[in-house]
């Protein structure tokens, strides 16, 4: 039986890794302090980060969910001052801003005062809460780039009301949200002199919302702008 010859380029192929792991045994040895100091480094950050989440900032969003449903409730009955400042006994959204910061509730209090301010119709601060709300889910997040679109558009800045409310019809689309950001669009854009950008947005509704209160009486507008184009 004739036994088989090793391959020259196995050889080198052997060869070569066997370098690579000398070369990484001595890195090893150079710098085993380094790296044990930079391991270290990364579990204390990890565990530090753990310990923060779990007995700082949990007990912490608990509180601050106790202490706003007032707010909330305030909000829900249009007392709209009262819940962003809050009363004698219980913070406004304002409050939980600032004595909660980094948690949800802080989070979720910023789309609330961004919108009682839009209703209060102090458009600045409105645009400047809801541009400070983050981790949106798909309903509320379409609705404050909405409310963004809206304060802009009080304010006389046509183009960042569209740019926004384009930014809600495009967000996580839903059956909700997205046909009445589309409509808003199209009439900002007959508003504007673009009859024809009007158009393609009501026909999207036609076409894919009809069976929302936007679409049941789409066509008028279809036709309206049709004409005009």
């Amino acid at each position: 039986m004739s036994k088989s010859k090793k391959h020259p380029q196995d050889e080198k192929n052997i060869l070569a890794v066997e370098e690579a792991l000398s070369r990484s045994e001595q890195f090893i040895e150079r710098n085993q302090n380094n790296i044990v100091w930079a391991v270290a480094i990364i579990v204390l950050i990890i565990a530090g980060y753990i310990g923060y989440t779990r007995f700082i900032l949990a007990p912490r969003e608990k509180e601050a969910r106790a202490e706003m449903f007032m707010a909330e409730a305030y909000f829900e009955q249009d007392s709209l001052q009262l819940a962003l400042d809050g009363d004698a006994e219980y913070p406004g959204f304002l409050d939980i801003i600032s004595s909660y910061r980094f948690t949800k509730s802080a989070n979720l209090a910023h789309y609330y005062a961004g919108m009682s301010y839009l209703k209060l119709d102090n458009y600045e601060d409105a645009i400047k809460h809801l541009k400070k709300f983050r981790e949106r889910d798909q309903i509320l997040g379409a609705m404050a780039f909405g409310a963004i679109g809206d304060a802009h558009l009080e304010l006389g800045d046509q183009s960042a009301a569209a740019r926004y409310y384009r930014k809600a019809y495009r967000y996580k689309p839903n059956n909700l949200t997205t046909p009445l950001f589309l409509f808003k669009a199209g009439l900002l854009f007959e508003e504007m002199g673009q009859p024809g950008e009007a158009l393609s947005l009501y026909e999207r509704i036609r076409d894919e919302y009809q069976n929302s209160a936007e679409g049941r009486n789409i066509e008028r507008y279809i036709g309206r702008t049709s004409i005009q184009k």
